[in-house]
């Protein structure tokens, strides 16, 4: 069973599907549905602004658990694109994000059919759905924001983070912001004629950072990150615009509109909303007790990062996030799934599916 995920992740990781080549996202989307009809369940395919995604649920009805995994990347060297399997692990780009994820759930999809015709039963039996989604990495409102208002289910369960020992019940939310400050331009031999703006822009900048001055060791707060800079049009003239924009990941115990408000009151430049993004928050639910009496030795904990899954709390969906086991290796030269966690991690899904179809 674990070797025919591996081939498949390994197929999936042939594919580069980044987000500037839709031609590759197309034919891997492709490459899933052949699989799922290969299989002998009926999908249906949604494309949002040029995105595909893939749903797959209990005869077109609902779908008690959902698993939720993405098809695409980030960008990495043509060498990432072929993977390697060695001393127990599998590398490559996508092989923990989030390409596993979309076999192990292909795998688990054609062994509970199998289960289902021995007893005489089809699709309709099946105790879980799956969506597979292909912007994951570029915010996803094209994929799952769009395609869960499709789906009528009880519980989600993205396969995009975590690990064997932990199940994420939290993550944090994001606000982007773009810092604009002015001044007045001049020959760049004589600045003192001028003002320059990428000075008025970093002190902006540190009378922002006390208030993110916060720090637990958990670093379950609040935290601001600078992460682009562009000013000027000439190297030899004094700037007079220059902006900055900020990745800011926040907690349930912040307010956003007000957080915003004390910055704006901070500084002289002028600051805009570029975005916001959901938190996730699990909640409670009767399949997640299940599965942590099915599994007594895996903690709940939180993640820094974000995924598909605060789209779940947006609908007011419980749900986890959960995976194999990458050793934080997402997005590296070094990506890689540990093999034996993907045995672990099938076994325990496929007990959990299995007795979750009692809850409903």
């Amino acid at each position: 069973m674990v070797q025919d995920i591996i081939e498949l992740t390994k197929a999936l990781i042939r594919f580069p599907t980044t987000a500037d080549r839709p031609d590759q996202i197309a034919a891997c989307t492709a490459f899933v549905q052949d699989r799922l009809a290969d299989i002998g369940v009926v999908c249906r395919r949604f494309d949002h602004e040029g995105v595909p995604s893939v749903l797959v649920t209990p005869a077109g009805g609902k779908a008690p658990v959902l698993l939720m995994a993405h098809l695409d990347v980030v960008d990495g060297a043509e060498a990432l694109f072929d993977p390697i399997e060695k001393e127990g692990k599998l590398f490559g780009r996508g092989s923990v994000d989030d390409k596993y994820a979309v076999a192990l759930s292909l795998v688990l999809l054609q062994t509970h059919m199998q289960r289902l015709r021995a007893a005489g039963l089809g699709q309709q039996g099946l105790p879980f759905g799956l969506l597979v989604t292909s912007d994951e990495e570029i915010g996803g409102r094209n994929g799952a924001q769009r395609v869960l208002d499709e789906v009528d289910t009880d519980f989600g369960i993205a396969l995009d983070g975590g690990n064997l020992h932990k199940i994420v019940v939290k993550e944090k939310g994001i606000l982007r912001l773009k810092l604009v400050a002015g001044g007045c331009t001049a020959h760049g031999a004589r600045p003192w004629l001028g003002e320059n703006a990428v000075d008025n822009l970093m002190a902006d900048y540190l009378k922002l950072k006390p208030l993110f001055a916060d720090d637990t060791p958990d670093h379950w707060h609040k935290t601001l990150n600078l992460s682009r800079i562009a000013a000027g049009k000439a190297d030899n003239q004094v700037p007079d615009r220059a902006e900055a924009l900020f990745d800011i990941r926040y907690t349930e115990n912040d307010d956003v509109d007000r957080l915003v408000a004390r910055m704006r009151a901070a500084i002289s430049g002028r600051l805009d909303v570029v975005g916001v993004e959901p938190l996730f928050k699990g909640g409670s639910s009767p399949y997640l007790d299940l599965l942590m009496h099915l599994n007594p030795d895996v903690t709940l904990g939180a993640e820094h990062g974000a995924s598909d899954a605060r789209f779940l709390t947006q609908r007011n969906i419980p749900g986890i996030i959960w995976g194999a086991d990458g050793e934080y290796s997402q997005h590296a030269e070094n990506e890689h799934v540990v093999i034996g966690s993907i045995s672990e991690l099938f076994a325990k899904l496929d007990r959990f599916l299995g007795e979750a179809a009692g809850l409903t």
